[in-house]
């Protein structure tokens, strides 16, 4: 019976949404410095589209923020959340449109919900860390599914339009952790579980494994799709494209030695984002190449304090894509460090656009690209609200963190598909 109720009551709901607002108000919620929970305004977002609500992102007003119709359900739902809004009249939505229309700002119309999947292990618990994109999405209240190897494998990419890496090696080298913790018993149990899941599926080793599922992740962008990846997902994914026709893994991961011509041979044709890098070779170092900036930012001896990312201005009418992705509150964001920290200028391909840049490095913090009908971003470091995330150490509190700027580009990226495909300008 209580199943009957619930499900009449959450029919009302949806068909209250549907009737458009009879006296035509709007609310606009905020993303500058008045609103009280940024990361839950994206879920407020996503939310109204997933009951047919258009949703209009209006590009550099105000941080970024979303106007909607006016109906008591969202207003509901907003004061549920903690999310700030006001209400705008005609003649308020007027002068809003009339200030973006003289000024670097656009509208962005979102039409429907992406659905949303993040590309992690099964054996994710036995892992000794977390994973940003999941805490957003989870804090947000945006739904997602866990997917791995064997659902890419079988064709499951189709039934999603964005995809989120978790923090994956896609060389098969288990992250470059043998030299620090080799003899821990999840990294063990991690490789072992591996190696089993690709016997499972068919392949003699995790390295070629990795390739496959990279290859079929490749041709889902090509299709369509949106790839976002951070930390080691991002420079391991094209590392593991390029490296298809030689072998580049140390025989401690896989039991035989790296072709001693691996360098020469990679392909920098069918990868994303970076050519022209080195390759680091050793099991013992924390690197799997010359694209992460980690080694060249001073040690870890650089202060938070010091160490801060700028995030570029685009033209918003001409360039809304780019400047949908760089929406935020401050143009200056705190810095984090992750195994892949940030990308080294002078290996990113001459098409892929640098999002933003931290000062004083010669270093790319975020990046976009474009690959057939889909795009990829990759940004760097693990967390944006833990500086210097460990091994072992617990998730972060987004209820301490509901204004996070860094938090708030991944949000950018899960909103992004949902976006008129006409406006979606190259």
């Amino acid at each position: 019976m209580k199943k009957h109720v619930f499900l009449s009551i959450i029919i009302v709901v949806i068909g209250l949404l549907a009737i458009p607002s009879v006296n035509a108000q709007k609310a606009l919620i905020p993303m500058d410095f008045s609103q009280t929970d940024h990361l839950k305004a994206y879920g407020i977002a996503y939310w109204c589209l997933t009951f047919g609500q258009k949703v209009e992102w209006l590009l550099n007003y105000r941080g970024g923020s979303f106007l909607v119709d006016d109906l008591p359900q969202i207003e509901e739902a907003c004061r549920l959340r903690g999310v700030s809004f006001e209400i705008i009249d005609g003649a308020g939505e007027a002068s809003i449109k009339n200030t973006i229309e003289q000024n670097n700002m656009e509208t962005i119309v979102l039409e429907k919900a992406p659905k949303v999947a993040i590309y992690a292990p099964p054996f994710e618990k036995i892992e000794q860390w977390d994973d940003a994109v999941n805490l957003a999405l989870t804090y947000a209240d945006i739904p997602f599914d866990v997917i791995y190897d064997k659902e890419v494998l079988e064709g499951r990419l189709a039934d999603y339009d964005w995809l989120h890496l978790h923090h994956e090696d896609f060389t098969g080298q288990y992250g470059k952790f043998y030299g620090a913790y080799r003899n821990s018993p999840w990294y063990k149990q991690i490789k072992a579980l591996s190696e089993q899941l690709a016997r499972e599926l068919g392949f003699k080793k995790v390295s070629k494994l990795k390739l496959a599922v990279a290859e079929t992740i490749r041709q889902y962008v090509a299709q369509g799709g949106f790839l976002f990846a951070m930390c080691s997902a991002t420079d391991t994914y094209d590392i593991a494209l390029a490296a298809h026709g030689t072998d580049i893994v140390p025989s401690e991961f896989d039991g035989d030695p790296p072709d001693p011509g691996c360098q020469q041979k990679l392909d920098y044709a069918i990868d994303l984002a970076f050519e022209n890098y080195t390759l680091e070779l050793s099991p013992t170092v924390y690197e799997h190449s010359s694209i992460d900036t980690s080694p060249k930012r001073g040690g870890h001896n650089l202060t938070p304090e010091a160490d801060y990312f700028t995030l570029f201005d685009f033209s918003a009418k001409f360039d809304p894509v780019p400047t949908m992705l760089v929406q935020n509150h401050v143009p200056v964001v705190n810095g984090f460090w992750g195994q892949t920290t940030g990308f080294a200028k002078e290996t990113l391909k001459k098409h892929t656009i640098i999002l933003a840049e931290t000062e004083g490095k010669n270093e790319a913090k975020y990046i976009h690209g474009n690959l057939g009908k889909g795009t990829f971003t990759f940004l760097g470091g693990h967390d944006p609200e833990d500086y210097q995330h460990m091994v072992g150490d617990p998730p972060t509190d987004l209820r301490l963190h509901k204004n996070s700027p860094g938090y708030r580009l991944i949000l950018n990226n899960v909103l992004f598909p949902a976006a008129k495909k006409q406006e979606r300008k190259t």
